[in-house]
């Protein structure tokens, strides 16, 4: 290389470096000012784009935009209204101690019910019959039945959707009730399925079916809004049958994964008017990505249900097209109300600091608190963070469990042995503000008690993670810790 050469590098790359700066400086600036996130989200991000300029800029662009808070889950104006009303009757209801249902789990926690009104028009329910499904053979079973015992429509939405085993075996039956005249409407996550594309249902659609993804890229191999991922898992049949939890559909679901091993879950089948609710969420989402055949309130839809139930529960739905954090609310008003105990199954334990000092008052003012996470990582920074913040706990009393037999994947907050909340949203900054999630808060002593034993039976295959293993971890597991803990509010 000669001397001009040499000119000519060096100026191109002093140009380049400039433009990276002006672009860092820009996106900075827009984080900061123009972008309402978290202090500890802005800090991480200025972290990664400054200390890598180049990098730090495509993963801001695949990870790091925010969508606009709009109203992209639209009701029609008398859907809307019909909700509205049903919400107001219950905060009355609530005024006047009037509130429908007489168990005691719901007069003492009139005030979560209330929050969650308000927040996020969930309305109460409280004819529900509940299974909960803690195996992922079981669960598919069961869904499986009562796929091919529908008789007018089916509705399924999941993250993850694999067309291997459980994934064909699930298509098949939906084509089999194509076949005979019922309605069946899917929708995948478009990253969540990235396997998955919308050719490979030629035959699904030939025979009537519906299929979307939500937030398609029109990009091959890039998704601009790869950082929004709809994380809701919700299958309604008939308008009678409901189901909500934390399993997608691919093999690694039934333990056929030897990465992952076993794989524990929780789902929960829901036969109620709270289906109505799970029903009411599909269809919003649905028709957020779908605008040729968008759904509207039919009669179909909403049946007159008789479960001859009496579990009162409340879907609740979050996502970053809302300035509140509902699920995160409804976990918070949980964790400050408790009593006796408190016991959460998460994958991730991420949670901010609200969430964070809130377990930490529980613990120090004598309530048990107990969490359990996996032993396995399937996002190492993730499972860094986690074993940190776990870590901090132990300081304050909270008994720590390690889930050994395989991946615990389930999202499960329990209070007093009262109140439950089951559904797709873990205990992280992603779940609270980036994905759209959806979580049944039930309000029961018998389901409460029925989850509070599928932890203690998990305890009998998990290590207790002690202070003094916790400290004798070695300088490098510290280092992944305290990396991991700098960018955890964009993980």
């Amino acid at each position: 290389m000669d001397i001009f050469q040499l000119i000519d590098f060096y100026n191109i790359s002093s140009v380049l470096f400039f433009l990276g700066f002006i672009i860092n400086l820009f996106l900075a600036f827009v984080i900061i000012f123009m972008e309402r996130r978290q202090a500890g989200s802005t800090w991480a991000w200025l972290f990664v784009l400054f200390f890598l300029p180049i990098i730090g800029f495509i993963a801001y662009l695949l990870f790091g935009r925010q969508i606009w808070r709009q109203d992209i889950f639209k009701l029609d104006e008398q859907d809307k209204v019909g909700l509205e009303h049903i919400v107001n009757e219950q905060i009355e209801a609530l005024d006047k101690n009037e509130l429908k249902g007489h168990s005691l789990e719901l007069s003492k926690h009139q005030d979560l019910i209330r929050m969650l009104l308000n927040n996020n028009a969930s309305f109460l329910t409280t004819d529900n019959k509940i299974t909960i499904l803690t195996d992922g053979r079981k669960k598919f079973d069961s869904l499986l039945h009562d796929i091919k015992n529908a008789k007018d429509h089916i509705h399924i939405q999941y993250y993850i959707f694999k067309r291997d085993g459980i994934g064909k075996e699930i298509i098949d039956a939906l084509e089999e009730k194509l076949k005979e005249g019922v309605e069946v409407r899917m929708l995948y996550d478009d990253i969540g399925s990235r396997t998955l594309t919308l050719s490979r249902f030629k035959d699904f659609k030939a025979l009537g079916g519906q299929v979307e993804a939500f937030f398609k890229s029109s990009l091959p191999l890039i998704n601009l809004r790869m950082n929004n991922r709809n994380h809701r898992k919700i299958v309604v049949i008939d308008g009678k049958i409901g189901y909500i939890g934390g399993f997608n559909v691919g093999d690694e679901y039934l333990g056929l994964d030897k990465r992952f091993g076993y794989w524990r879950d929780t789902h929960l089948k829901i036969e109620g008017d709270a289906v109505n609710a799970l029903q009411l969420r599909f269809m919003m989402d649905w028709n957020s990505q779908f605008n040729r055949n968008n759904l509207h309130y039919e009669e179909k839809f909403f049946p007159d249900v008789h479960s001859q139930g009496d579990i009162g529960v409340q879907i609740s739905s979050s996502g970053p097209d809302s300035t509140e954090q509902h699920i995160k609310y409804g976990y918070l008003k949980m964790i400050t109300s408790a009593k006796k105990s408190i016991y959460i199954q998460t994958p991730y334990f991420i949670p901010d600091d609200s969430l964070l000092d809130a377990i930490k008052i529980a613990a120090m003012t004598g309530v048990e608190v107990n969490i359990m996470i996996p032993n396995k990582p399937d996002h190492p920074f993730v499972y860094w963070a986690t074993y940190s913040n776990v870590g901090i706990l132990l300081e304050y009393g909270c008994n720590i469990y390690i889930y050994e037999q395989g991946f615990i994947h389930t999202k499960m907050v329990l209070i007093d042995d009262e109140v439950a909340s089951v559904g797709t949203a873990n205990m992280d900054f992603r779940s609270f503000d980036l994905n759209f999630e959806v979580n049944a808060f039930i309000y029961d002593a018998k389901v409460a008690t029925e989850l509070k034993n599928t932890f203690l039976e998990d305890i009998k295959v998990s290590s207790q993670l002690t202070t003094e293993i916790y400290e004798s971890r070695v300088l490098w597991i510290k280092i992944k810790e305290a990396i991991a803990r700098l960018i955890s509010p964009i993980l």
